[in-house]
């Protein structure tokens, strides 16, 4: 993860490349794609009118290729980036059987905003070019590939979480236990109560917490 203050600001930087993605074009993605999006035109989903109206095959709406654009970028700058804008244009179709790569290269970083240039490429040429402007607001955490380089401001905290290991809050945000409930901690698990505050049992009832959960009980009460 790569966290810090202005998330933009301090660790995407102009030029930076992101990994790219590969996304085999199904016929059922073509066909689901124009469902989701009703666009119901024939050479979405029937390959013989297609074939009458001189496509050699179904080829996949606009709409599913501007969902799978979106996509790409919110994979790379998780789930609290926001898509402000996204223009694109096609070009060569995708047709089933074929893949698609996305890639994509930061053109400008301003405060919590990136405008992202994206490429998308198949077996005959570029399908899909355009641009993508994206904000991730300050302090929210922006996941990297495994082995990928990461550059941190100094005094940043950087928190490594191991595949498996529990889901932790953001920054000032306290996981309370409601009172009369009690928070169980499995063997290894780690449980943090600050000064004052007490965990009190419900008639023997407990909330079980996964293998290697942190609890934090907060003497304010229930969030």
């Amino acid at each position: 993860m790569r966290a810090g203050e202005g998330a933009m600001g301090s660790c995407i930087k102009a030029g930076e490349e992101l990994p790219p993605l590969e996304v085999p074009i199904t016929r059922t993605l073509i066909v689901a794609g124009a469902i989701a999006s009703r666009d119901y035109q024939d050479v979405h989903h029937d390959a013989e009118l297609a074939r009458q109206k001189g496509s050699p095959d179904i080829f996949m709406n606009i709409l599913t290729t501007n969902g799978l654009v979106g996509r790409y970028i919110t994979d790379h700058f998780g789930p609290t980036a926001e898509l402000r804008r996204v223009a694109i244009r096609l070009g060569a179709p995708n047709y089933p059987g074929d893949t698609m790569v996305l890639t994509g290269r930061v053109e400008e970083v301003d405060g919590d905003t990136a405008t992202v240039r994206v490429v998308g490429a198949n077996g005959i040429g570029r399908h899909v070019t355009g641009t993508v402007t994206v904000t991730v607001p300050a302090g929210a955490a922006v996941t990297v590939p495994a082995g990928a380089a990461v550059t941190v401001p100094t005094g940043t905290a950087v928190t490594a979480v191991p595949a498996g290991a529990a889901d932790t809050l953001p920054t000032g945000v306290a996981g309370t236990t409601p009172t009369g409930v009690a928070g169980t901690t499995p063997t290894g698990a780690a449980g943090t109560t600050p000064t004052g505050a007490t965990d009190s049992a419900r008639g023997g009832a407990a909330d079980s917490l996964p293998a290697r959960a942190a609890v934090t009980a907060s003497s304010e009460g229930p969030a």
